[in-house]
Protein backbone atom coordinates (compact mmCIF):
# COMPACT_ATOMS: atom_id res chain seq x y z
CA UNK A 1 0.00 0.00 0.00
CA UNK A 2 1.48 3.70 -0.73
CA UNK A 3 2.81 5.44 2.03
CA UNK A 4 -0.13 7.93 4.14
CA UNK A 5 1.14 11.36 3.40
CA UNK A 6 2.00 13.29 6.68
CA UNK A 7 -0.90 15.09 8.30
CA UNK A 8 -1.43 18.01 10.76
CA UNK A 9 -1.82 15.33 13.37
CA UNK A 10 2.00 14.12 12.49
CA UNK A 11 4.05 17.61 12.58
CA UNK A 12 5.61 17.27 16.08
CA UNK A 13 4.76 19.08 19.19
CA UNK A 14 7.48 20.78 21.36
CA UNK A 15 7.55 19.62 24.56
CA UNK A 16 6.89 21.78 27.42
CA UNK A 17 9.29 24.82 28.39
CA UNK A 18 11.71 23.90 25.58
CA UNK A 19 12.79 26.52 22.72
CA UNK A 20 12.34 25.78 19.07
CA UNK A 21 13.95 23.02 17.30
CA UNK A 22 17.95 21.99 16.97
CA UNK A 23 17.02 21.06 13.33
CA UNK A 24 15.41 22.88 10.66
CA UNK A 25 11.69 22.34 10.28
CA UNK A 26 12.32 21.57 7.23
CA UNK A 27 14.51 18.55 8.18
CA UNK A 28 12.95 14.46 8.22
CA UNK A 29 10.25 14.30 10.63
CA UNK A 30 12.09 11.57 12.22
CA UNK A 31 15.33 14.07 13.09
CA UNK A 32 13.19 16.71 14.14
CA UNK A 33 11.76 14.03 16.77
CA UNK A 34 15.67 13.25 17.59
CA UNK A 35 16.30 17.26 18.27
CA UNK A 36 13.23 17.29 20.38
CA UNK A 37 14.46 14.62 22.52
CA UNK A 38 18.02 15.63 22.28
CA UNK A 39 16.49 19.09 24.31
CA UNK A 40 15.32 16.53 27.20
CA UNK A 41 18.58 15.29 27.26
CA UNK A 42 20.37 18.38 27.70
CA UNK A 43 17.96 20.27 29.73
CA UNK A 44 18.11 17.20 32.26
CA UNK A 45 14.57 15.51 32.19
CA UNK A 46 16.22 12.56 32.13
CA UNK A 47 19.40 11.46 33.83
CA UNK A 48 22.15 9.41 32.82
CA UNK A 49 21.50 5.60 33.35
CA UNK A 50 17.76 6.39 33.92
CA UNK A 51 14.82 4.97 30.98
CA UNK A 52 13.32 7.70 28.73
CA UNK A 53 9.91 6.99 27.81
CA UNK A 54 8.67 4.37 25.93
CA UNK A 55 8.18 4.76 22.11
CA UNK A 56 4.39 4.82 22.80
CA UNK A 57 4.76 7.45 25.11
CA UNK A 58 7.10 9.40 23.10
CA UNK A 59 4.81 8.97 19.90
CA UNK A 60 1.52 10.30 22.08
CA UNK A 61 4.11 13.19 23.56
CA UNK A 62 4.89 14.17 20.30
CA UNK A 63 2.19 13.39 18.31
CA UNK A 64 3.77 10.96 15.55
CA UNK A 65 4.02 7.52 14.90
CA UNK A 66 5.57 5.33 16.82
CA UNK A 67 7.92 4.37 13.78
CA UNK A 68 9.30 7.75 13.50
CA UNK A 69 10.65 7.69 16.96
CA UNK A 70 11.90 4.54 16.66
CA UNK A 71 13.80 5.66 14.08
CA UNK A 72 14.84 8.62 15.75
CA UNK A 73 15.93 6.66 18.47
CA UNK A 74 18.19 4.24 16.67
CA UNK A 75 19.82 7.69 15.45
CA UNK A 76 20.72 7.87 18.91
CA UNK A 77 21.91 4.49 19.74
CA UNK A 78 23.74 4.60 16.99
CA UNK A 79 25.08 7.73 18.59
CA UNK A 80 25.94 6.01 22.00
CA UNK A 81 24.08 8.80 23.41
CA UNK A 82 21.51 5.89 25.08
CA UNK A 83 21.20 2.53 25.05
CA UNK A 84 18.45 -0.28 24.02
CA UNK A 85 18.30 -3.36 26.42
CA UNK A 86 16.08 -6.08 25.64
CA UNK A 87 13.01 -6.68 26.95
CA UNK A 88 13.53 -3.55 29.65
CA UNK A 89 13.32 -0.45 27.45
CA UNK A 90 15.73 2.52 26.27
CA UNK A 91 18.10 4.19 28.76
CA UNK A 92 20.39 7.14 28.75
CA UNK A 93 24.11 6.26 27.87
CA UNK A 94 26.46 6.97 31.44
CA UNK A 95 30.32 6.84 31.30
CA UNK A 96 29.80 4.86 34.74
CA UNK A 97 28.56 1.54 32.56
CA UNK A 98 31.30 -0.79 32.24
CA UNK A 99 30.72 -0.87 28.25
CA UNK A 100 30.83 2.68 27.81
CA UNK A 101 32.65 3.72 30.55
CA UNK A 102 35.87 3.22 28.32
CA UNK A 103 34.74 4.13 25.14
CA UNK A 104 36.99 7.21 24.23
CA UNK A 105 40.01 4.81 25.79
CA UNK A 106 42.29 4.49 22.41
CA UNK A 107 45.24 3.00 24.66
CA UNK A 108 45.65 -0.30 25.08
CA UNK A 109 48.56 -2.54 26.14
CA UNK A 110 50.46 -5.04 23.78
CA UNK A 111 48.56 -7.78 24.98
CA UNK A 112 45.34 -5.71 23.37
CA UNK A 113 43.41 -6.39 26.56
CA UNK A 114 42.82 -3.51 28.87
CA UNK A 115 40.90 -5.44 31.59
CA UNK A 116 44.53 -7.32 32.52
CA UNK A 117 46.43 -4.28 33.65
CA UNK A 118 43.48 -2.95 35.72
CA UNK A 119 42.34 1.00 35.66
CA UNK A 120 45.31 3.16 35.82
CA UNK A 121 46.99 4.76 38.90
CA UNK A 122 46.11 8.52 38.77
CA UNK A 123 48.74 10.95 39.76
CA UNK A 124 47.22 14.39 40.05
CA UNK A 125 50.33 17.39 39.53
CA UNK A 126 47.96 19.91 39.66
CA UNK A 127 44.62 21.47 39.30
CA UNK A 128 43.36 25.06 40.07
CA UNK A 129 41.13 28.02 38.37
CA UNK A 130 43.18 29.80 36.03
CA UNK A 131 42.36 32.70 33.15
CA UNK A 132 41.78 30.66 29.59
CA UNK A 133 44.89 31.17 27.40
CA UNK A 134 43.66 32.66 24.35
CA UNK A 135 44.18 29.47 22.50
CA UNK A 136 42.61 27.16 25.04
CA UNK A 137 39.70 29.70 25.36
CA UNK A 138 39.03 30.00 21.38
CA UNK A 139 38.97 25.83 21.27
CA UNK A 140 36.30 26.05 24.21
CA UNK A 141 34.61 28.89 22.89
CA UNK A 142 35.14 30.97 26.03
CA UNK A 143 35.99 34.39 25.89
CA UNK A 144 40.18 35.15 26.46
CA UNK A 145 40.43 35.50 30.04
CA UNK A 146 37.42 33.59 31.01
CA UNK A 147 37.82 31.38 33.81
CA UNK A 148 39.08 27.83 33.49
CA UNK A 149 39.73 24.43 35.41
CA UNK A 150 43.48 23.65 34.68
CA UNK A 151 44.41 19.95 35.34
CA UNK A 152 48.04 18.40 35.19
CA UNK A 153 48.20 14.57 35.53
CA UNK A 154 50.00 11.53 35.10
CA UNK A 155 48.63 8.30 34.22
CA UNK A 156 50.03 5.15 35.14
CA UNK A 157 49.78 1.23 33.97
CA UNK A 158 51.43 -1.52 36.53
CA UNK A 159 53.59 0.98 37.90
CA UNK A 160 54.63 2.51 34.92
CA UNK A 161 54.45 6.36 33.71
CA UNK A 162 52.00 6.35 30.49
CA UNK A 163 50.53 9.09 29.39
CA UNK A 164 50.85 12.52 30.70
CA UNK A 165 47.95 14.72 30.74
CA UNK A 166 47.20 18.70 30.36
CA UNK A 167 43.10 19.04 30.93
CA UNK A 168 40.95 22.26 30.55
CA UNK A 169 37.26 22.42 31.32
CA UNK A 170 35.37 25.53 31.57
CA UNK A 171 35.09 26.99 35.39
CA UNK A 172 31.20 27.97 35.55
CA UNK A 173 30.34 24.53 34.43
CA UNK A 174 33.00 22.75 36.81
CA UNK A 175 32.96 24.84 40.17
CA UNK A 176 34.19 23.56 42.58
CA UNK A 177 36.47 20.31 41.04
CA UNK A 178 39.80 20.24 42.66
CA UNK A 179 42.80 18.17 43.14
CA UNK A 180 41.02 15.92 45.36
CA UNK A 181 38.09 15.28 43.50
CA UNK A 182 40.07 14.11 41.14
CA UNK A 183 41.98 11.96 42.79
CA UNK A 184 39.44 10.54 44.89
CA UNK A 185 36.92 9.28 42.71
CA UNK A 186 36.77 5.90 42.16
CA UNK A 187 35.87 5.40 38.38
CA UNK A 188 36.59 7.28 35.45
CA UNK A 189 36.90 10.76 34.77
CA UNK A 190 33.85 11.13 32.49
CA UNK A 191 31.70 9.79 34.93
CA UNK A 192 32.61 11.96 37.67
CA UNK A 193 32.43 15.05 35.18
CA UNK A 194 29.18 13.26 34.51
CA UNK A 195 27.70 12.16 37.38
CA UNK A 196 29.13 14.91 39.93
CA UNK A 197 28.54 18.12 37.54
CA UNK A 198 25.91 16.87 35.01
CA UNK A 199 27.94 17.21 31.84
CA UNK A 200 28.24 14.12 30.12
CA UNK A 201 30.74 14.26 26.84
CA UNK A 202 29.17 12.38 24.26
CA UNK A 203 31.52 12.53 21.65
CA UNK A 204 35.49 14.02 20.90
CA UNK A 205 37.66 15.12 18.26
CA UNK A 206 41.52 14.33 18.36
CA UNK A 207 44.37 15.24 16.67
CA UNK A 208 48.00 13.12 16.50
CA UNK A 209 51.45 13.40 15.84
CA UNK A 210 54.32 12.15 16.88
CA UNK A 211 56.44 14.47 19.50
CA UNK A 212 59.82 14.68 21.16
CA UNK A 213 59.11 15.95 24.91
CA UNK A 214 60.75 18.41 26.85
CA UNK A 215 62.75 17.65 29.87
CA UNK A 216 59.90 18.10 32.12
CA UNK A 217 57.69 16.05 30.15
CA UNK A 218 60.24 13.48 30.36
CA UNK A 219 61.15 13.46 33.33
CA UNK A 220 57.08 12.89 34.81
CA UNK A 221 57.20 10.24 32.31
CA UNK A 222 60.62 8.84 33.05
CA UNK A 223 61.91 8.15 29.38
CA UNK A 224 64.60 10.61 28.29
CA UNK A 225 64.11 13.64 25.43
CA UNK A 226 64.77 11.77 22.89
CA UNK A 227 61.94 9.26 23.28
CA UNK A 228 59.26 9.68 20.93
CA UNK A 229 55.53 10.05 21.92
CA UNK A 230 52.63 10.39 20.72
CA UNK A 231 50.79 13.70 21.15
CA UNK A 232 46.80 13.30 21.26
CA UNK A 233 44.82 16.60 21.51
CA UNK A 234 41.07 15.76 22.07
CA UNK A 235 38.45 18.31 22.35
CA UNK A 236 35.13 16.34 23.97
CA UNK A 237 31.94 17.63 23.24
CA UNK A 238 28.47 17.78 25.15
CA UNK A 239 25.23 17.60 23.67
CA UNK A 240 24.09 20.00 20.69
CA UNK A 241 27.94 20.37 19.76
CA UNK A 242 29.25 22.18 22.87
CA UNK A 243 32.56 22.12 23.63
CA UNK A 244 33.05 21.40 27.17
CA UNK A 245 37.06 19.76 27.54
CA UNK A 246 40.14 20.24 26.03
CA UNK A 247 42.78 17.42 26.64
CA UNK A 248 46.20 17.36 25.49
CA UNK A 249 47.94 13.90 26.28
CA UNK A 250 51.56 12.45 25.57
CA UNK A 251 51.47 8.86 25.41
CA UNK A 252 54.09 6.40 25.90
CA UNK A 253 54.00 3.57 23.02
CA UNK A 254 56.80 1.12 24.16
CA UNK A 255 54.06 -1.22 26.22
CA UNK A 256 51.24 0.16 24.78
CA UNK A 257 49.50 1.21 20.93
CA UNK A 258 47.17 3.50 19.80
CA UNK A 259 44.43 1.78 18.79
CA UNK A 260 40.80 2.94 16.94
CA UNK A 261 38.15 1.43 14.89
CA UNK A 262 36.27 2.57 11.04
CA UNK A 263 33.50 1.78 10.57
Amino acid sequence: MPSTPSSAADTPASPTGTVGLSVPAFSPLYQQIKGLILQSLQSGEWKPGEAIPSEIELAARFRVSQGTVRKAIDDLAAENLVIRRQGKGTFVATHAEHQVQYRFLRLLPDSGDASVEGPAERHIIDCKLVRAPADVARTLGLRTGESVIQARRVLSFQGIPTILEDIWLPGQAFKGLNAAHMANYPGPTYAMLELDFGVRMVRAEEKIRAVLPDQAQATLLQVTPATPLLSVERLAYTYNDVPMELRRGLYRTDTHYYRNELN
